[in-house]
């Protein structure tokens, strides 16, 4: 199944069709858009097909200027059997010669009242969206202080524990269990809860919960930008846990590298304090202040001057 069709467009954006509803179940393959001024000029040699024809007021005037078999022509050679559809912005008449062709070819011919320049900003957000690289990953996402928290390790370790707790402190459960993860961009990974189960913690022993209901609606997010992610892991004796905080670890999802802390687990701990408090300092060295390295700058300075 596509990501997304030219149905999904014409719902989400409310456009009207034109011509060739057969082909309203094409497939969109990029969020890149083509405005077909210079193939509708005559020059064809890299026509990319695969695109969203948007044609605005500049490509429709010029068209005018055409005579009748060139213009004939053009319009043809824009409507392929890949091309998901052609829109007109500005809410402007289309030419019949545009019509036809779309018709013959099953290319859906849209047509919508916004501005050209607005549109095609709003069309690439919503592709981009729905095109981004995806993945899924076995764990649970909690907005903790406005920074995005993936917690993860092995089942049964106190992951959906930790974030009911963390819920009561009343931070935001965004899922549970399986977060469904796309790289919207270079530097943005965004979580988001698979819907059968949104809103929902699994937890051993009472069973299934729905927070939203327990806690109300702003106990709950539907999506949240992923900052850090936590991992527990059962008490090992005989590993050396980072006790300072100067040893950054690394978790690469998708083409990212997220940072990644390492959080001993056992009887006493109070996980969800632990949380919280690694968030507040994950901020605070966003914005620059670096406890750590603080610490071991006024360590060096004191070994320093006792030499």
């Amino acid at each position: 199944m596509p990501k997304v069709c030219t149905k999904d467009i014409i719902e989400k954006f409310e456009l009207e069709l034109i011509s060739g509803e057969e082909g309203i179940n094409r497939p969109i393959v990029t969020t890149d858009l083509s405005r077909p001024g210079i193939e509708l000029a005559g020059y064809f040699n890299f026509y990319p097909a695969e695109r969203i024809q948007l044609i605005g007021k500049t490509e429709l005037t010029f068209t005018e200027r055409l005579n009748d078999m060139d213009r004939q022509d053009r319009f043809e050679r824009l409507c392929t059997d890949i091309t998901p559809a052609i829109i007109i912005s500005r809410g402007m008449e289309v030419p019949n010669d545009l019509v036809e062709a779309s018709e013959r070819e099953s290319v859906p011919l849209l047509r919508t009242k916004q501005k050209t320049t607005r549109f095609s900003s709003l069309l690439t957000n919503y592709l981009e969206s729905k095109l981004a690289p995806t993945t899924a990953v076995h764990g649970v996402l909690v907005d903790v202080y406005g920074i995005g928290v993936l917690i993860t390790g092995k089942s049964g370790v106190g992951k959906s524990e930790t974030a009911l707790e963390l819920v009561k402190r009343g931070h935001r459960l965004v899922a549970d269990d399986c977060v469904e993860i796309r790289q919207e961009d270079e530097n943005t990974l965004v979580g988001t809860s698979p819907e059968l189960i949104e809103h929902l913690l699994e937890i051993r022993g009472l069973g299934i919960i729905n927070v939203m209901t327990l806690f109300g609606a702003g106990a709950v997010r539907s999506y949240k930008r992923i900052s850090v992610v936590m991992d527990l892991e059962l008490w090992d004796q005989n590993k050396q846990y980072d006790r300072l905080g100067l040893d950054e670890e690394k978790m690469k999802i998708i083409d990212m590298d997220l940072p990644k802390l390492t959080i001993p687990v056992r009887p006493g701990r109070n996980l969800a304090v632990i949380i919280e408090v690694a968030a507040m300092n994950f901020r605070l060295k966003r914005m620059g202040v670096n406890a750590a390295e603080q610490f071991s700058n006024r360590l060096a300075d004191v070994i320093e001057d006792s030499e």
